[in-house]
C-alpha cells in the first residue's frame, strides 16, 4: 500500500447569510486538520474568541456554510490499483465532491469516511467539501424528530458532533466546522488491511496471550486469492491463511516472554511492538504496526454488606482510582498536539493522578493521547460520546452510533491504557430526576443505546473491557430497580455540594465509587492577565469581561456561598481570587480524604475536572493556558501514595493512615494538641504499622482530639515524612495571627528557593509566582505549617525576580492574612 497526506494547498470560503459582508466571498489557506476557527485565526481575519468578549462577537459563525477546496494533483490509478480518498474525521455536515460527482454525505465528527475514486482520480482535480451549519442541520432534525430535553437550549442531541462544541457551562460556544482530522488517497492492489483488532489475556497457566483479529478488504479489481496474514509480537511470529471466499482471520500469539504491563504506582508498562503483515503469498499487500501491553480488567460488582461495590481490577489485583475528568484540552480541537497531550498527562502524573476520565461530551481522543496514556501507567475510562442529553433512536442517528461506536471500539483495542467502556454522562439520570420523562412520554431518548447498543458492539468488538451503562449508574439495574445515583451502589456523582450545600457534606455519605465532584476555581492570576482584562482595567467579579469567562448558572453566587462558612469574602478582588482558588483546593481536597479514609469500601475518586479548553473560571486543576492552580497541589497531598487525615468516626476524631504502596508503612505515630503559637496541651504517640494497599484508623485520646481553647489550638499528627494539622474550627472563626511566617529568599540554579519558616500556625502558605512570571513554577504549595517548622519552596524561572516580591503578598499567601479582612462581598480591586 502507498499512501499520502493531503494537508497542503486547501482553500477555504464562508458562505450564508448570517456571514459579514467583509468575509462574504473571500478565500483563504487552510492547514489540513483545520477549521473555519483556525483558518480565519490564522488570516488575521477574526480575534481571538478566547479573549475578552470576542466569543460573542462570532456567533454568525453558527450560521455560516463552509466550502473547502482542493486541487488535487493525483495520477490516475494504474491497472488493477484501488485508490482510496479518505476522510479521518469531517466537522460535521458536510457533502464531499471530486468534480462533478458527488462521493457522499457525512453527518457525524466522531468516525471516517473512506471513497473510492480510482474511476476518477487524473480526471478530476477539484476536490470540494461543502460543511453545513451543524446547528441549522440539528433544528431541522429536531422538528423532524420532535424535541428531546438537554441541559442546554442548543439541539446537541440531534447531530453527532461534541457535544460541548455548543457551549458547556465551563466552554465556549463557537461551533467549529471543517476537516479536523487528516485527509489522505490510500493507493493499493489485491487487498489491504481494513482493521486489526489485538485482544490481550492472561492463560490460567499465567501466560500472556493475543488474539489478533483481522479483517481485510479485497479491491473488487481482481480475482481473490488466498491470503496469509502474519503477527508477531515479544519474539514469537505466528500466521494464519484466509482463503479467497474469506475476509477475516484470528491469529493467536503466545508470549511467555512478556512482562504484564500495570498502573502508575502498582508497576512496570512494557510495551511491546505487535506487527501484522498481509501477503498474497508472495506478494506484501499491507502492514500494520502498533506497541501493545498484557494485562487483564474487569470491574468487581459482587454485593456485600454495603451495597454494590464498583472496584477496579488490573492483573487481578484492586486498585484505588485516583482519577480526574478530561475535557478536550482545547476547544478548537487542531490545536491540541502530542506535545501539548505531554504536558498535560506529564501534569496529571504529577498530581498522583492513576486514571482520566475521558468524558463523553467531548470526543474520542487521538492515539497519540492514548499511547501517552499507555507509556506512563495512566489508566483510561472512555465514555461514549453522550452527554446530559436525550438522544433519538431513529434513523440517521441510530446508524451513527453504531458506525461511530464500531469504529472507535476497534481503533482504540491496542491500548492497554483503556480499561472501562461507559455508556454516556448522565444520561439515564437526567431522563429519571431532570424532568425529562415527563416532556419525552412515549419519545425515544437512548437508553437503547446504553443498555443494548453498545454492550452489542462490545460483545462483538471488544469483549476484553467491561462496560458500564452510564455514569452515574448502578451495576445491573433497571430504571425501575435502583436509583442509577444511589451512592451505595456502583458510581456516584456529587453535586449537591458545589450547588447547594457546603462541602462538608462530602463526609455524609461513603459512595462506592465517586466518579463526578468538584468545585470551582478561577484560572491563575497570569491567564486572567492575557485573556479576562476588562476594558476600564479595575477588576471585579462582576466586571462584564470576567462574567464572560464565568459560564456556570449563578457560578459567582455560588463561589461566594462557599467561601462564607470557611473563610468569609473578602472585599478586594485579588483576595477574593485568592481566596476562592484556595476554597476549591480545600473543598476537593476534603472529599478525596474522606473517600480514600473509606478504602476498599470506596474504591474510587475521579475529581470534576483535570483540563480547560479555554480561559475560564472553572472546576479545572490546570487552567486553559496549561497553568497549574492551587487544586493541582492539593490534588498532589491528596492523593499521595502515604496520607495522613483527620476524620470523624462515630462522633469523635480519629486519623486516617492510608498506605497506597506495595510495601509495610511503619513508625512511630506522634499526635499533639497545641496552640497556634506551638505549646503543646496534649500529645499521644504509638508505633504503627500500616499494611500494603490498605487504611488504618487510629482513634485519638479524649484529652488530644478536646480542645481547651477552640479557637486558638489544632491537631498536629506526624508519621515519618507526613503530616496532618486540623484545627477545631473553621479559619473564620479562628484566631489565627494575620502575619504568621518569616521568609528568606536565595538564587539558585533553576531559579530561587524561598524558605519559610512559621512563627505561629501558617495554613495553606502558597507562592502565586505567575504574578511575577508568567512562565514560572514552583514546585509545592497550599503547605500548613505548625509553629516551628519550615518549608523552602522552589521556584524555577527565567526572569530575575525582586526577592521582595516572592516574600509578600499578592505572591506569597497563606490563608491567614485572608482573616483580616471582613467578611463582606468582593468589589473591585
Amino acid at each position: 500500500m502507498r499512501t499520502h497526506d493531503l494537508h497542503d494547498g486547501w482553500r477555504l470560503r464562508a458562505d450564508g447569510a448570517s456571514v459579514p459582508d467583509r468575509l462574504r466571498g473571500l478565500e483563504v489557506p487552510v492547514a489540513i486538520p483545520g477549521t473555519s476557527h483556525t483558518a480565519l485565526l490564522d488570516a488575521g481575519l477574526i480575534p481571538d474568541p478566547y479573549v475578552g468578549t470576542n466569543e460573542q462577537d462570532l456567533v454568525w459563525m453558527h450560521r455560516a456554510d463552509w466550502r473547502f477546496t482542493l486541487d488535487l494533483d493525483e495520477p490516475p490509478a494504474g491497472p488493477s490499483e484501488r485508490v482510496d480518498l479518505v476522510f479521518e474525521g469531517i466537522d460535521t455536515v458536510a457533502t464531499v465532491r471530486l468534480g462533478a460527482q458527488v462521493l457522499g454525505h457525512t453527518r457525524n465528527m466522531h468516525r471516517s469516511h473512506r471513497f473510492d475514486v480510482g474511476a476518477l482520480i487524473g480526471h478530476e482535480r477539484d476536490l470540494v467539501v461543502d460543511v453545513s451549519s451543524a446547528l441549522t442541520y440539528a433544528e431541522a432534525e429536531r422538528a423532524r424528530l420532535g424535541a428531546r430535553p438537554s441541559a442546554y437550549a442548543h439541539p446537541l442531541n440531534m447531530v453527532r458532533k461534541m457535544a460541548c462544541s455548543f457551549g458547556w457551562d465551563w466552554g465556549p460556544d463557537l461551533q467549529t466546522a471543517g476537516l479536523w482530522r487528516g485527509v489522505r488517497m490510500e493507493r493499493w492492489r489485491g487487498a489491504r488491511l481494513a482493521g486489526v483488532r489485538p485482544l490481550v489475556g492472561v492463560r490460567p497457566d499465567g501466560v500472556p496471550y493475543v488474539r489478533v483479529h483481522v479483517d481485510v478488504e479485497r479491491s473488487g479489481l481482481e480475482a481473490p486469492v488466498a491470503l496469509t496474514v502474519r503477527a508477531r509480537v515479544a519474539g514469537v511470529e505466528r500466521e494464519v491463511t484466509i482463503s479467497p471466499e474469506a475476509s477475516s482471520a484470528v491469529v493467536e500469539v503466545a508470549a511467555p516472554d512478556a512482562a504484564l504491563w500495570w498502573p502508575v504506582g502498582h508497576g512496570e508498562q512494557p510495551l511491546h511492538p505487535l506487527e501484522v503483515d498481509l501477503t498474497d503469498g508472495g506478494s506484501a499487500l499491507d502492514s500494520w504496526r502498533r506497541r501493545i501491553g498484557f494485562r487483564t480488567v474487569e470491574i468487581d460488582a459482587t454485593p456485600d454488606a454495603d451495597g454494590t461495590p464498583w472496584t477496579l481490577r488490573v492483573n487481578g489485583r484492586p486498585v484505588f482510582v485516583k482519577g480526574a475528568n478530561w475535557i478536550p484540552d482545547d476547544h478548537l480541537l487542531t490545536r491540541i498536539t502530542r506535545d501539548r497531550l505531554t504536558r498535560r498527562l506529564d501534569q496529571a502524573l504529577g498530581a498522583n493522578l492513576n486514571l482520566l476520565r475521558v468524558w463523553g461530551g467531548g470526543i474520542y481522543e487521538s492515539h497519540d493521547f492514548y499511547e501517552l496514556c499507555d507509556e506512563r501507567g495512566l489508566l483510561v475510562w472512555q465514555d461514549f460520546a453522550l452527554a446530559c442529553s436525550a438522544y433519538p433512536e431513529e434513523e440517521p442517528l441510530a446508524a451513527e452510533f453504531e458506525a461511530e461506536a464500531r469504529e472507535n471500539v476497534a481503533r482504540l483495542t491496542p491500548h492497554p491504557s483503556l480499561v472501562v467502556w461507559n455508556g454516556g454522562n448522565e444520561n439515564i439520570w437526567g431522563y429519571l430526576d431532570w424532568g425529562w420523562r415527563e416532556a419525552l412520554g412515549d419519545a425515544t431518548w437512548g437508553y437503547g443505546y446504553a443498555t443494548e447498543l453498545f454492550p452489542r458492539v462490545l460483545a462483538e468488538v471488544d469483549p476484553t473491557r467491561p462496560y458500564s451503562w452510564n455514569s452515574p449508574s448502578s451495576p445491573g439495574a433497571a430504571l425501575t430497580d435502583r436509583h442509577p445515583n444511589d451512592p451505595d451502589h456502583g458510581t456516584h456523582h456529587q453535586w449537591q455540594v458545589w450547588n447547594r450545600i457546603d462541602y462538608r457534606a462530602y463526609a455524609s455519605e461513603i459512595p462506592r465509587f465517586c466518579s463526578e465532584f468538584g468545585f470551582q476555581g478561577p484560572p491563575t492570576w497570569a491567564t486572567l492577565e492575557r485573556a479576562v482584562t476588562p476594558a476600564d482595567g479595575i477588576r471585579s467579579k462582576t466586571d462584564p469581561v470576567f462574567l464572560a469567562h464565568q459560564k456556570a448558572d449563578g457560578g459567582n453566587e455560588k463561589l461566594d456561598r462557599g467561601l462564607l462558612p470557611h473563610l468569609g469574602i473578602p472585599a478586594e478582588f485579588a483576595d477574593w481570587h485568592w481566596a476562592t482558588q484556595l476554597n476549591q483546593a480545600r473543598a476537593v481536597s476534603f472529599a478525596i480524604e474522606h473517600y480514600r479514609s473509606w478504602w476498599p469500601r470506596t474504591a474510587g475518586a475521579i475529581v470534576w475536572q483535570l483540563n480547560d479548553c479555554w480561559p475560564v473560571t472553572s472546576w479545572a486543576t490546570v487552567d486553559g493556558d496549561e497553568r497549574r492552580k492551587p487544586l493541582w497541589y492539593a490534588l498532589r497531598h491528596a492523593f499521595a501514595d502515604r496520607m495522613i487525615t483527620v476524620v470523624d468516626r462515630d462522633g469523635h476524631r480519629a486519623l486516617a493512615l492510608v498506605n497506597d504502596t506495595d510495601a509495610p508503612w511503619s513508625g512511630a505515630l506522634r499526635v499533639t494538641r497545641e496552640t497556634f503559637a506551638g505549646q503543646v496541651r496534649a500529645e499521644s504517640g504509638e508505633d504503627v504499622a500500616v499494611a500494603a494497599r490498605s487504611v488504618q484508623l487510629v482513634t485519638l485520646p479524649p484529652e488530644v482530639r478536646t480542645a481547651g481553647d477552640e479557637r486558638a489550638e489544632a491537631i498536629v499528627a506526624r508519621l515519618g515524612s507526613e503530616r496532618a494539622v486540623a484545627l477545631f474550627v473553621e479559619d473564620v472563626e479562628a484566631a489565627l495571627h494575620g502575619d504568621p511566617v518569616d521568609v528568606s529568599v536565595a538564587p539558585s540554579t533553576e531559579g530561587y528557593e524561598v524558605t519559610v519558616r512559621a512563627r505561629s500556625l501558617a495554613r495553606d502558605v502558597t507562592l502565586l509566582v505567575d504574578r511575577l512570571d508568567p512562565e514560572a513554577v514552583v514546585d509545592d504549595a497550599l503547605v500548613t505549617l505548625p509553629a516551628g517548622d519550615s518549608v523552602t519552596f522552589r521556584v524555577r524561572t527565567r526572569v530575575v525576580l525582586e526577592g521582595a516580591a516572592l516574600a509578600a503578598a499578592p505572591v506569597l499567601r497563606t490563608a491567614n492574612d485572608l482573616l483580616e479582612h471582613d467578611p463582606v462581598m468582593a468589589g473591585s480591586a
